[in-house]
């Protein structure tokens, strides 16, 4: 096998813990998330590397989206009633199903992690937890592409589901 199409294998570092339990009354986005809380349980095995990360106020969160369904390659986002190419949004159904959120850490209590603005359902696997650093993970000038043609107010209502917005 070739290294452009190599197997990749990932193991679950531990599981996230919500009061989501059904997708189609979770938050999309932590900004929609605001207030929602849960738990970063880390395996047993992998609790000497939470050393050092109370300094941190944000954690980067990569899971598996494992209740996702596949996607075709052009989706409606839920902000938008347009097409878009699936590589320019944020939907859970991709050909690798990883999902990425910033989280704000509250406290460290051993090897669980409690955490603010949750926008990920209840059991889901942890594949790693990133330290957010503003220095490098702020970019100069950052362009939005075409969510910065949504209106901030729709954003709001489709982004927390269940709240009058479209799933």
């Amino acid at each position: 096998m070739s290294a452009t199409h190599a197997s990749v294998v990932l193991r679950s570092i531990g599981v996230i813990h919500s009061e989501h339990r059904q997708a189609e009354k979770t938050p999309i986005q932590p900004v929609f998330a605001r207030g929602c809380p849960g738990r970063v349980e880390v395996f047993p095995e992998f609790a000497e590397g939470l050393k050092d990360i109370e300094g941190f106020s944000h954690l980067i969160l990569l899971y598996v989206f494992d209740r996702a369904a596949a996607a075709p390659l052009l989706i409606t986002p839920f902000m938008d009633d347009v097409p878009r190419g699936m590589f320019a949004t944020r939907h859970p159904g991709r050909p690798n199903p990883i999902g990425l959120s910033v989280v704000r850490l509250v406290r460290r209590d051993g090897r669980v992690l409690s955490i603010m603005d949750v926008d990920i359902l209840d059991d889901t696997p942890l594949i790693d937890i990133k330290p957010f650093v503003p220095r490098f993970d702020i970019p100069d000038k950052p362009l939005g592409g075409w969510i910065e043609e949504v209106d901030p107010e729709l954003a709001q209502v489709r982004g927390r589901r269940g709240h009058g917005g479209r799933p």
